[in-house]
């Protein structure tokens, strides 16, 4: 669950800390409710101190997902591969990683360490803190935006923690292969904006042919029919459920 992507469908803004914990908590939530794998959700920088994230944790812990995503970034917080990024120094990261760990009440419920200093601090501050942030517990490092091939493969190599990386199309690092990443020491690796991007073109694809066209007739071989859909969103499980009280 990506906060830049939870910020622009819900409330149609970019993502620059518009977005509460309990709205994020929420469609966390929602989406847990949806799937059957483990969510990994973004909690932005914690939404305060240490003892703000130890609540964040507790409210995402209780909404289902499998782990939680914290930053080093200050409030109001700005998505990764924005420009004007601000940290809060290792030592209160340190602090809140530590408050984090503590609140969690099962250790299956992991926490992802991410830092934003490379683009702000440079390479190696940002390694300075990931090393930090393992120490403090963390279960996975989130060393944001590195800028080559080279020093991607100086993150997964050099920390103890299993490293993700982090694959944003037209974005600060390079674009990389699940397998390529993986030979550079990559555990995890997530795409969290490739969606979002695909829907928002075919939507205004099909809303530039409506407008066109006058209908979407010219538009039906690249939309899921109605039973597809239904069927895809668990209609017919619903259906049976249904039936199955009702009494003869």
């Amino acid at each position: 669950m990506t906060g830049y992507g939870v910020s622009a469908s819900l409330i149609g803004q970019p993502d620059i800390g518009l977005l509460t914990m309990t709205e994020m908590a929420a469609q966390a939530a929602r989406i847990v409710a949806a799937v059957d794998i483990p969510v990994i959700a973004d909690a932005d920088n914690g939404y305060g101190g240490a003892l703000n994230v130890m609540r964040t944790v507790r409210e995402y812990e209780r909404a289902g997902v499998a782990a939680i995503q914290l930053e080093d970034q200050v409030l109001p917080k700005r998505c990764g591969h924005m420009e004007g990024k601000q940290l809060v120094t290792k030592a209160e990261m340190v602090s809140k990683l530590k408050a984090a760990v503590q609140a969690r009440r099962s250790d299956d419920f992991l926490i992802i360490a991410r830092t934003d200093a490379r683009a702000v601090t440079g390479f190696d501050d940002a390694m300075d803190r990931a090393k930090a942030y393992a120490s403090a517990g963390a279960d996975i490092i989130f060393f944001e935006a590195p800028q080559s091939v080279e020093e991607m493969k100086t993150v997964a190599g050099t920390l103890s923690k299993p490293v993700m990386a982090n694959m944003v199309e037209h974005g600060k690092t390079p674009l990389l292969t699940g397998k390529e990443l993986e030979a550079l020491g990559y555990k995890l690796v997530i795409y969290p904006n490739s969606l979002l991007y695909t829907t928002t073109k075919a939507v205004r694809s099909m809303l530039d042919s409506m407008k066109d066209a006058d209908t979407t007739q010219g538009f039906g071989d690249r939309m899921v029919n109605f039973p597809e859909f239904n069927n895809m969103i668990g209609l017919d499980t619903i259906r049976k459920m249904e039936e199955s009280f009702i009494s003869e």
